[in-house]
């Protein structure tokens, strides 16, 4: 099978091929702990469509640069400064009153010199900018919202597993990413919060509609979502929000180390059973059982005419690895 055009490229993104149809992506803004900007989350969807497209690519290991985050979320501060945020905030009041600098300054711009025939008029003061029309900012905020969702939902998208590395930080969009993985495993120094309720707004970017199916307490998914508090590692893992905390192996190299083990397992298998188990998945999980039973049949009809099973079958009866064509 052909492959694609040439990888994307990006300075916020390090893509990189560890093991064989293994790919890395690493975040990699670390001196602002990987705090994402608006041209990261752009960035994302060329880079998984690239990777969920490439034959050379079974799975995909999430990670970010640096020994203190994989992100700390949105860069507040950019985010403080410019865009939706700045938008939509109500207008601050400014004095009207001319300060005495700029009542010298008229004196001086406006006065008339001796012997000068003509007078010089003040031009009239530059009309109040009118505000926004409400329904057309509106419509610009949807429109940037549903924007920043589709990038992020490009990883959950991605027909390739991913599993996402967790060190240090992860707040906010930090967890909206990583509930995009497929598995998450962790440091046991990682830090967990879904910050957004602390800066004054609902968390918008998949948080709300992800976490809930994802862990078995709704109870907990309320508490975290409400309060902003932070969970560490181990209370990540008992609430089922990771799958493993990386204890041997020295912090965030054993977590990587773990990581490129799982990845390679998957890689090592069919890739026509593991991206029709990960569709299947994450098909059924917003489905009825019979829904998704019936999906699974016809998804199958299809799959079960391929050479992997037989290859595996094969493989298994004389107790070696099967090795499967490109897809």
């Amino acid at each position: 099978m052909a492959e694609p055009s040439p990888p994307p490229t990006s300075q916020y993104f390090n893509l990189t091929f560890p093991l064989p149809y293994v790919a890395h992506v690493e975040i990699n803004r670390p001196e602002k702990l990987n705090a994402f900007i608006e041209p990261m989350w752009l960035a994302l969807p060329p880079i998984f469509s690239y990777l969920s497209s490439s034959p050379s690519v079974r799975a995909i290991i999430l990670s970010g640069a640096g020994a203190k985050a994989f992100t700390a979320g949105l860069d507040i501060v950019v985010a403080s400064t410019s865009g939706p945020l700045v938008q939509g905030a109500p207008p601050q009041p400014q004095s009207t009153s001319p300060t005495e600098d700029q009542k010298e300054s008229d004196r001086s711009r406006y006065s008339q010199p001796t012997g000068t025939p003509y007078t010089t008029q003040k031009p009239p003061p530059p009309p109040p900018t009118a505000p926004l029309d409400p329904a057309r900012l509106a419509r610009s905020m949807l429109n940037h919202i549903t924007t920043f969702q589709s990038c992020v939902s490009s990883l959950e998208k991605c027909s390739k597993p991913i599993v996402a590395v967790l060190h240090g930080y992860c707040y906010g969009l930090g967890v909206d990413i990583s509930l995009c993985a497929d598995v998450r495993i962790c440091t046991p120094d990682a830090k967990f919060a879904v910050k957004e309720v602390d800066t004054g707004l609902a968390a918008d970017i998949g948080t709300l509609s992800r976490l809930g199916k994802s862990v078995a307490s709704a109870s907990w998914v309320k508490d975290v979502c409400l309060t902003g508090r932070e969970f560490d590692a181990y209370e990540a893992l008992r609430m089922g929000f990771v799958s493993g905390v990386a204890e041997q192996g020295g912090g965030k190299e054993g977590c990587m180390a773990e990581a490129l083990r799982w990845a390679g397992l998957v890689a090592e298998k069919s890739p026509v059973a593991v991206q029709g188990t990960k569709e299947l998945l994450n098909w059924s999980r917003d489905r009825s059982v019979d829904d998704g039973l019936r999906y699974t049949a016809v998804w199958n009809s299809v799959a079960l005419q391929t050479n992997d099973t037989g290859a595996a079958m094969r493989a298994q009866q004389m107790r070696r690895k099967a090795r499967f064509e490109k897809l």
